[in-house]
C-alpha cells in the first residue's frame, strides 16, 4: 500500500527530507547541513550539486527508519529556499558553480539603476512587487554584467526546489508560487512577462514552462530511482517555494487568514483574493492560488537573542529569559522599545536604530525584556495600520517558526492585533505542506482543501484580552511617533559612525 508521501525542503541552512503519512503525521526526518559560502561582504551563495548530495543522502536515512518504507511512497514533492538563481545548460550542467542565494546582496546596484529609470507605479503595476536584490531577475543581471560568459551558455534558469525536481525526473519547470516573487511574472495573467524580461534585460529564452505546484512534472526517472532505492516512475509533483508551501501546511489557505512566521525576522502575510498593491508590501501567490501580502521586518527573534547577549552574555536559556519577562505587566510600566537592530529592508529609512525609551529609575530587566517583546509586536502593527481599511486585521493568525514557541509572546501579538492565533500541532510546516498537495495530486484526498483539513491540526486558541488590547490601542499612538521622529536622526548617527552599525 502506498501510503507515504516523500517530502523535500531545500532549506538554507540544509536539506531536509521526510516520511510523512495520510493524516499529516511526520514519521521519519533526516537533516543535512550544507555550506553557505561568502566570497566577500553582501554576498551569499551555495553549490546546487551539494544540494543533491543532500537529497540522495537525507532520502536514503529517511527510507531507513519506517518500515517498508521504500515499496510505500505515493508521490514525491519539493519545497526550498527561494530566489536561488540556477542556470543550466543544455546538458543539465550548471553554468555557475555557486549560485546566488535569496540573502544575496550584491545585486543592490541593478535593483537602485533599475528604480531610477522605472517608476515606482508601473512596477507595481506590471508585477505587483518592487525592485529588490533579491528577486531573480536582478540576480540574472548581475550575472549577465559580471559573468556573461554563464549566461551566454545557459538555457534554463530553475530555483532551488526545480534544480532537484530535474535531478528526479529530467524536466524543467518553474512554479507560480516562485514566479509571482521573480520580477519577471505578469501578477494579473500569472504568466511570464515579455515587458518585464525587457526591462531587466532577462533573455526570455531562459524561462521555463510555469505550472501549478500540484501539477505532477514527470515520474522518476530509472537511474535516479536505483540510486535511491525507489520504484521508477513514481510521481513527481512541480512544488513551491518553502514560505508559500509553508503557509499550505500551516492551514493558511483562504482570503482572511493571516500567517505569522517569527524566525530571525518578522513575515506577517495576509491572504487576499487579489495582490495588495503597496509600496511596503510583497506579494507572493500561494500553492493553492491565493494571494498573500507580505509584511516584512528584520526584527523579530533576533531582538530576543540581541536581548540575551546584551543582558545576560548568554549565560541564561530563553526559556529563563521568558520566565523573567512574564514577571512585568501589559505596557512593561511606559517603557517603549523600537526593534530596529538591523535597519529595515523595505522601508523610507532602511538605516533605522533600535532604542528604548520611557526608562526610570523604578523599571526592572523584567520591563526591557517585555519591551523587546512587545516592541516587534508594534513595529508589525505599524505596518498593519498603514495597509488599506479593511486589509490589515484578518480573521486569524497562524502562527509557525521559532515564534510559535513563546506562549507569552503569542498572547502579546493577539492581543496587540486584536486577533485570535492558532499553532500548529506539527511545526514542519513545509513539510506537511508539500504532503497535502501530493494527498490531493494522487487522489488519495477529494481537493487540497481536503487534504489540509484532515493533514492540518491546531493546539488551543490564543483570544486577544480586552484589558491588554485596549492599553495597546492607547500606546500605539506614541510609538508611532516615536518611530516617526527618530528618522531625522539616522543619518547623523551614520555620519557619527562611518555608516550604520552590523
Amino acid at each position: 500500500m502506498r501510503d507515504l508521501y516523500l517530502a523535500i525542503d531545500v532549506g538554507t541552512g540544509g536539506l531536509r527530507s521526510a516520511l510523512v503519512d495520510r493524516l499529516g503525521r511526520v514519521l521519519a526526518y533526516s537533516h543535512k547541513e550544507h555550506e553557505q559560502i561568502v566570497p566577500q561582504f553582501g554576498w551569499s551563495e551555495q553549490r546546487p550539486e551539494d544540494w543533491w548530495t543532500g537529497t540522495v543522502d537525507t532520502i536514503g536515512a529517511v527510507l531507513q527508519m519506517v518500515e517498508g518504507a521504500p515499496g510505500r511512497i505515493a508521490a514525491i514533492c519539493t519545497c526550498g529556499q527561494m530566489h536561488g538563481t540556477v542556470l543550466i545548460d543544455d546538458a543539465g550542467q550548471p553554468t555557475l558553480d555557486a549560485v546566488p542565494l535569496w540573502n544575496d546582496k550584491r545585486t543592490q546596484p541593478q535593483s537602485d539603476a533599475f528604480a531610477a529609470r522605472v517608476s515606482a507605479g508601473k512596477s507595481l503595476a506590471l508585477s505587483a512587487n518592487m525592485p529588490s536584490p533579491a528577486w531573480p531577475a536582478f540576480k540574472l543581471a548581475w550575472i549577465a554584467q559580471n559573468r556573461p560568459e554563464a549566461l551566454t551558455r545557459a538555457s534554463t534558469v530553475l530555483m532551488p526546489k526545480d534544480w532537484i525536481n530535474f535531478r528526479l525526473t529530467g524536466e524543467r519547470a518553474q512554479d507560480f508560487t516562485e514566479a509571482s516573487l521573480s520580477f519577471l511574472m505578469d501578477w494579473r495573467r500569472r504568466e511570464w512577462s515579455d515587458e518585464l524580461c525587457t526591462l531587466t534585460g532577462v533573455p526570455r529564452r531562459l524561462l521555463a514552462p510555469l505550472l501549478s505546484p500540484a501539477d505532477i512534472l514527470g515520474g522518476l526517472d530509472g537511474g535516479v530511482a536505483q540510486t535511491l532505492g525507489l520504484s521508477p516512475g513514481i510521481p513527481v509533483l512541480v512544488g513551491a517555494g518553502d514560505y508559500p508551501m509553508a503557509l499550505l501546511g500551516s492551514g493558511v489557505t483562504r482570503p482572511g487568514m493571516g500567517s505569522d512566521v517569527t524566525g530571525t525576522s518578522s513575515i506577517i502575510t495576509l491572504l487576499n483574493t487579489d495582490a495588495l498593491i503597496a509600496p511596503e508590501i510583497a506579494n507572493v501567490l500561494t500553492p493553492n492560488g491565493v494571494w498573500g501580502a507580505m509584511t516584512l521586518l528584520d526584527a523579530g527573534g533576533d531582538a530576543v537573542r540581541w536581548a540575551r547577549r546584551a543582558f545576560h552574555d548568554k549565560k541564561i536559556s530563553y526559556e529563563e529569559i521568558a520566565e523573567i519577562s512574564t514577571l512585568a505587566p501589559a505596557g512593561a510600566h511606559g517603557l517603549f522599545f523600537l526593534p530596529y537592530l538591523s535597519g529595515e529592508r523595505v522601508a523610507e529609512k532602511p538605516n533605522s536604530r533600535a532604542q528604548f525609551f520611557g526608562l526610570t529609575a523604578s523599571h526592572a530587566l523584567s520591563d526591557l525584556h517585555r519591551a523587546v517583546l512587545e516592541g516587534v509586536a508594534f513595529s508589525v502593527r505599524l505596518k498593519l495600520d498603514r495597509l488599506p481599511a479593511g486589509k490589515g486585521r484578518p480573521d486569524r493568525i497562524v502562527a509557525a517558526s521559532g515564534g510559535a514557541r513563546s506562549a507569552l509572546w503569542l498572547r502579546i501579538k493577539a492581543s496587540m492585533y486584536r486577533t485570535p492565533y492558532l499553532v500548529p500541532e506539527e511545526l514542519e510546516c513545509g513539510l506537511v505542506g508539500a504532503a497535502t498537495l501530493m494527498a490531493a495530486s494522487t487522489g488519495d484526498a477529494a481537493s487540497l482543501d481536503d487534504a489540509v483539513g484532515r493533514m492540518v491540526r491546531y493546539g488551543g486558541e490564543i483570544v486577544p484580552d480586552p484589558a491588554t488590547a485596549d492599553l495597546y490601542d492607547r500606546m500605539m499612538p506614541v510609538y508611532a511617533r516615536l518611530y516617526e521622529h527618530s528618522k531625522s536622526f539616522y543619518d547623523d548617527l551614520d555620519a557619527l559612525t562611518g555608516g550604520a552599525e552590523s
